[in-house]
């Protein structure tokens, strides 16, 4: 089975289709395919556009959704970016390629730390920082951020992340139900500290566990 043939094909589709709309994000699809950051088993499901099981009951998301959310974040080289629910690892190795600087991202479950290490370190990512914690309060050591981009849906948008945000700034959140059904929000943060939010429709997640979040 010739996975690179595959994904390629997957990411052409996502072109056709509309879904992947710059060359940077076309660029990094096709640098770190998905099939890095799923288990041995799962591999040659990697190419299918739909969400992967991937270790502690989690899991990485469909391609389409992961392009969707990273060409509405419009990263650019040199933001400083943090990820929320690293997962597999693969969103945070596609935010590095297309910031080209270091990029933080934060998991609550000590596996999926792990399990995200490794596979960044075997697709050789060298400027992801994996930490341990809980996303709903961000990570204040290294803020302010251009870009906030949360992959698990929250109940509201949390207050913390907004203030972690730089005049300017934007957090691409899934807000809504625990487990059924959420918005993709896209939150830009003004000059003078209020947000302005745009809805650009359902998704599905799994829940944003934490202080700022959903109980465990």
């Amino acid at each position: 089975m010739d996975l690179d043939a595959l994904w390629k094909r997957t990411v052409e589709k996502l072109v056709g289709e509309g879904i992947i709309t710059s060359e940077a994000v076309r660029r990094a699809f096709l640098k770190y395919p998905r099939y890095l950051f799923v288990e041995d088993r799962y591999k040659r499901y990697a190419h299918v556009d739909e969400p992967l099981p991937i270790p502690a009951g989690q899991t990485v998301s469909a391609p389409h959704m992961v392009a969707i959310m990273l060409e509405l974040a419009d990263l650019k080289p040199g933001m400083n970016v943090l990820e929320i629910g690293t997962g597999s690892g693969w969103n945070a190795a596609l935010i590095s390629e297309l910031v080209k600087t270091d990029v933080y991202t934060v998991e609550r479950i000590p596996e999926l730390v792990e399990f995200a290490r490794k596979n960044l370190e075997r697709a050789g990512v060298k400027n992801v920082h994996v930490i341990l914690g809980n996303g709903t309060k961000g990570f204040p050591p290294k803020a302010p951020y251009d870009r906030i981009i949360v992959t698990a849906g929250a109940p509201d948008i949390p207050k913390p992340l907004v203030e972690q945000l730089k005049p300017g700034g934007k957090l691409i959140i899934p807000v809504g139900s625990y487990h059924l059904w959420q918005d993709l929000f896209e939150v830009v943060k003004k000059p003078d500290g209020s947000i302005r939010v745009k809805n650009h429709g359902g998704v599905a997640f799994v829940p944003l566990i934490g202080e700022y979040g959903w109980e465990e």
